[in-house]
């Protein structure tokens, strides 16, 4: 009998081929074809396994009795605008900012979007009772060649912003967004430098990328650029970099993109946001009178609540940013045009983030799933909180599991810097 396997906060994850293999991906092909009575279109990023378990989710699709689509090397939200452009469903192969010794999969339901928790459920079902593929013979079907002109077209549209005179460098974490990114932007009219843009198989997120943005940084600084854009493997995230080398995340981008939508009158009424969030970006959309939907971490948690309140932005800290009334997902890409045009528009990204809001202390910290003890740290920050004076409003404590690596991850936010550091030598 095959495995169970369940769904984490963005599909299937794991290390290849322990924990992820053909064989997982030829059955989860079966489950999509029997789930979802539609085209399914199929994308993959730049790990030497993803065309492996791209060849076996396809030959299951097609056993499946699916009509399935080869969109060969693209990324995740590439996947889910062509897969509702053309009134489908996507799957793609990928471990997003993961290294490349782990992958994944993920499936993009009608419209491009993220599954809700019931065509999950069936998904899972459907899953533990498909067949093993009667061989280990796979083959992808012919590449669709048109799909990667639709979603640069659709990238340009969206942003619809000319970026004459800015110089920009691009982080493409030798990841999927090295084989669109240099077509993409040589129709914007910025001067552009491509970084990390020559993967071969094992170098994905390896020391750059939005997890690693020192070697940008360094770039940006060096060349003087206006700004650089930092993506991760699968291009759902983006993390930036001023002309000054300071490293603006998600929360930095949200605070910039709430003031300028809701000024042109695109906002509605609030924004959505996950627990991992600044306080100080909560304070910032206070004084801007824009109400804030907090949601667990995942950006599909974001997407349902934007859906619930019909509002149109949200994001996370990590660089996710979904901008409802452009695109079915999170897309690096897009959210890089739309920042550059911020940019062209209102001057230097540091001086529009230091105006509008600043940041209160704030670490993010991994531990052994295995040696952790939440109520252990529950106590000690208790205690902290007791010596410092701190009043509960004054500071956060976030403890969760992470949904794609086996660790706890803790984060801390409070107003002295040394109250953290001093907590966190604690649970060492």
């Amino acid at each position: 009998m095959a495995m169970a396997v369940r769904f984490g906060t963005d599909g299937i994850r794991g290390r290849y081929p322990e924990e992820v293999h053909e064989d997982l991906a030829y059955r989860l092909g079966r489950a999509v074809a029997q789930v979802f009575p539609r085209p399914v279109f199929l994308g993959y990023d730049t790990r030497e396994s993803s065309p492996l378990l791209a060849a076996a989710l396809y030959e299951g699709l097609v056993d499946g009795g699916a009509v399935g689509i080869n969109l060969g090397l693209f990324t995740t939200p590439g996947v889910a605008v062509t897969a509702k452009a053309r009134g489908g469903v996507g799957v793609v192969v990928s471990a997003s900012h993961n290294l490349y010794q782990d992958n994944g999969l993920k499936v993009l339901g009608p419209g491009g979007g993220k599954l809700d928790h019931a065509t999950e459920a069936a998904l899972e079902i459907a899953l533990r009772e498909a067949p093993s593929p009667p061989s280990g013979d796979f083959h992808l079907g012919p590449l669709d060649e048109l799909a990667e002109t639709a979603y640069v077209a659709h990238l340009l549209g969206a942003a619809a912003a000319r970026l004459d005179g800015l110089r920009v460098i691009i982080d493409c974490a030798n990841g999927s967004a090295s084989h669109v990114a240099q077509r993409l932007f040589s129709q914007t009219g910025a001067h552009f430098t491509l970084l990390n843009s020559q993967p071969n198989g094992h170098n994905i997120n390896d020391h750059c990328g939005s997890t690693s943005p020192e070697q940008l940084r360094q770039a940006v600084l060096a060349e003087g650029a206006d700004l650089g854009l930092a993506l991760d493997g699968d291009a759902d995230r983006l993390i930036a970099v001023d002309a000054q080398g300071t490293v603006r995340d998600g929360d930095d981008l949200m605070a910039l993109f709430s003031q300028d939508l809701q000024r042109n009158g695109r906002l509605g009424a609030g924004v959505a946001l996950t627990i991992m969030s600044n306080l100080g970006l909560r304070k910032a959309l206070s004084d801007l009178k824009i109400e804030v939907v907090e949601t667990d971490v995942g950006d599909r948690h974001v997407a349902a609540a934007l859906e619930e309140h019909e509002w149109h932005f949200g994001g996370e800290q990590s660089g996710h940013l979904l901008f409802r009334d452009l695109a079915p997902s999170g897309d690096g890409l897009l959210t890089g045009l739309l920042l550059l045009a911020l940019v062209a528009r209102h001057g230097p990204l540091a001086t529009q983030c230091d105006a509008l809001w600043h940041r209160i202390p704030q670490e993010l910290a991994n531990f052994p799933v295995m040696s952790f003890d939440e109520g252990a740290a529950r106590d000690r920050f208790s205690r902290l909180c007791a010596q410092y004076g701190y009043r509960e409003q004054d500071v956060r404590l976030v403890i969760r599991p992470s949904g794609t690596e086996p660790v706890i991850r803790v984060m801390v936010e409070a107003p002295d810097a040394s109250f953290i550091e001093e907590f966190l030598l604690t649970l060492q």
